[in-house]
């Protein structure tokens, strides 16, 4: 992580731990807002009007906050009006890094070589970890806000006539249903998954893993009696946080975070519900199963030894194919034993 602007020690995932060994949350360091007129939105300062082509998003494919926010720039249309950067899916010592693996970048705007430079650009006394998304200001040079949440608040409503109408992730009549949904899903399952894999402790683990399949549970439950969506018929951003957690659940967060009672395929309505969303315009392009796989499993904490495993087969993401030298070993074995 980087304190006062240098680089400090190797990455690890876990930075900070309650009394009971669980996991801890860093919490987001910049929360400025782009707005239509530029004026200040609910935190930050003023300055950062919607302009298309000012503004230029970092993310990881492995990662579900960096995710939402591109499946907002998605389904709002803004492609066109706000680039991107992917950085590699393997995590180094010095974190999220730019380069060649297939489906990322360079950083061809600031030319960092890891993300935290960034960071040091944008607060040279900046401390904590560089963490994805990024939403980067091409005219002041410097980071606008790193909070998925609000990120995707702003491609919802801040750009204005730039963005697509058709899709209102936070719609009036419906806020406080998506905020309680938010509130319940958020620490027991989008979060949850995360303290089951980073717990230090057998009660930390246990407690974040009760949490997570009761949520599962109950969404199953509730999405069997109201689907496609969390409110019906209408996709909002409580669906896009939802999402991006089960999309990585059987490819990642079952074997290598514990979470292994069941799989999200032993799930009928939770699995429906994943194919619907994927079904939206533009939202499978926001999924990249090897990123997500290769990013997870380069955690030496969790993995050691950094094998990424073939599995699972997810229909319409990553259907698993054997090469005969895959199979082959196996094959001599029996032979062998016969």
């Amino acid at each position: 992580m980087l304190v006062d602007g240098k680089w400090t020690a190797d990455w690890h995932p876990v930075q900070a731990t309650d009394k009971k060994g669980g996991f801890v949350r860093q919490i987001s360091g910049f929360r400025n807002w782009i707005t239509l007129d530029g004026s200040a939105g609910p935190t930050g300062e003023a300055g950062f009007a919607a302009e298309g082509g000012r503004y230029h998003l970092y993310v990881a494919l492995i990662c579900p906050w960096a995710s939402r926010t591109l499946i907002a720039r998605k389904l709002k249309g803004l492609e066109d009006i706000v680039s991107v950067s992917v950085v590699e899916p393997a995590l180094t010592d010095e974190g999220w890094r730019f380069g060649d693996y297939p489906g990322s970048d360079r950083d061809m705007l600031n030319g960092a070589t890891y993300l935290h430079e960034l960071y040091t650009r944008a607060d040279p006394h900046y401390t904590g970890r560089a963490t994805v998304p990024v939403l980067w200001d091409k005219t002041r040079g410097t980071i606008v806000n790193n909070e998925s949440a609000e990120i995707v608040r702003m491609f919802d409503t801040g750009f204005g006539a730039l963005a697509r109408p058709d899709h209102d992730l936070y719609p009036q009549g419906l806020r406080d249903r998506i905020d309680a949904l938010n509130e319940r899903i958020y620490p027991r399952l989008n979060n949850g998954v995360y303290r089951a894999g980073f717990a230090t402790t057998q009660l930390a683990y246990e407690e974040a893993f009760a949490d997570v399949f009761g949520m599962l549970d109950e969404l199953e439950t509730h999405l069997a009696g109201e689907g496609p969506y969390l409110l019906g018929e209408r996709f909002t951003e409580a669906d896009i946080r939802l999402f991006v957690t089960l999309v990585r659940f059987d490819a990642a967060y079952y074997a290598l975070f514990k979470c292994n009672l069941r799989r999200l395929a032993d799930y009928p309505a939770l699995s429906a519900y994943l194919r619907a969303v994927l079904n939206l315009r533009g939202v499978r392009e926001t999924v990249n199963i090897d990123h997500i796989k290769r990013g997870y499993y380069s955690m030496r904490a969790l993995n050691p030894n950094g094998i990424v495993p073939v599995g699972p087969d997810l229909p319409g993401l990553n259907p698993v194919t054997l090469a005969p030298a895959a199979v082959a070993p196996a094959v001599q074995t029996r032979k062998e034993r016969s």
